[in-house]
């Protein structure tokens, strides 16, 4: 009796805990990482790494500031790093960088409680918040093929291009698919990002619910609108958003139905800003947008008890 354990619930043991979901995660992001070196150049790598380092170190400081237990070991700020670096435009300079991970991991995660209390995805949000405080930066997309310092001119993204009808610099569906176009790091190759996307599926850290409604939204509405649905659909921040970013443990819902819903949700409000907006892209506020949700389409979803108990 001696060996004899007591505890509160929850009674399981498992190996999925939260440092192995992210270290899949973290796996799952490489290939983008790979393709952001190869068309982007060596600066790719340094922007990851200040992104990687600025967010660990905000969070450790601000853990031990505030005497919290530190959890820089469940990888989280790594791949929270990891996301913002890939939402970033190679010629970003790197103190913008650092503020956008102290944005992203001390304004949106710890000051609501750390992981799994905040209610917006972190690196959606600092993407945001760097948008509007560093437009210029933000939106000057470079690309020149080579694995050298990107000092190539200044380039529209397709999604850019498109709305402004300049066919002449639309990429074709092959570079769209490569990523050998202008535009955030880690968006652009749609190979490598569905690489990273069939690895999470097979590791069962995410479903197909969220990633299939958002993308089959996207695809359905723009045929509706009369656009190039595969064009939409391979262009922008789709596949990184839909298979990496609303699959969020913390900021999405967990039931079947709330996750087929918040897809929809994302991919309508997608279309919206992308055809009626004055930005060319949405996924960023698509996301954030219906995190606000998340709650309220929880409940709606939530499994209910087939008896709620006899009355006397």
């Amino acid at each position: 009796m001696s060996k004899l354990i007591s505890s509160v619930s929850p009674h399981f043991f498992t190996q999925r805990t939260t440092r192995f979901i992210m270290l899949d995660v973290i796996i799952a992001l490489l290939p983008a990482a790979i393709a952001s070196v190869w068309h982007f150049g060596w600066r790719s790598l340094l922007v990851i790494g200040v992104c990687v380092a600025g967010c660990v170190v905000s969070e450790f400081l601000f853990e031990k500031l505030c005497h919290r237990d530190n959890t820089v070991g469940d990888l989280s700020a790594i791949v929270t790093g990891l996301l913002l670096a890939y939402n970033l435009p190679v010629s970003i300079p790197l103190w913008q960088a650092v503020f956008g991970s102290v944005v992203a991991v001390i304004v949106v995660k710890q000051l609501f409680g750390g992981i799994g209390q905040n209610f917006a995805n972190p690196a959606i949000t600092a993407r945001i918040v760097m948008m509007v405080a560093f437009s210029g930066s933000m939106t000057n997309w470079v690309y020149d093929g080579t694995l050298k310092m990107p000092d190539a001119v200044s380039s529209a993204t397709p999604l850019a291009a498109a709305a402004k009808g300049t066919v002449s610099m639309m990429p074709s569906y092959l570079d769209l698919f490569l990523g050998r176009h202008a535009g955030c790091l880690g968006e652009t190759c749609a190979l490598a990002l569905l690489l990273g996307g069939i690895y999470l599926l097979v590791r069962r850290v995410i479903t197909w619910h969220t990633p299939v409604c958002y993308i089959a939204t996207v695809a359905v509405m723009s045929l509706l609108c009369g656009k190039d649905a595969l064009y939409q659909v391979l262009s922008g921040g789709l596949l990184l958003g839909a298979i990496f970013m609303a699959t969020d443990y913390a900021t999405t819902p967990s039931t079947k139905w709330g996750k087929v819903i918040f897809g929809c949700g994302c991919g309508l409000i997608t279309i919206l800003i992308r055809f009626w907006g004055n930005l060319p892209e949405g996924v960023s506020f698509s996301i954030l947008i219906m995190n606000i949700f998340t709650p309220y389409i929880a409940k709606l979803t939530r499994s209910k008890p087939l008896t709620g108990g006899v009355k006397p």
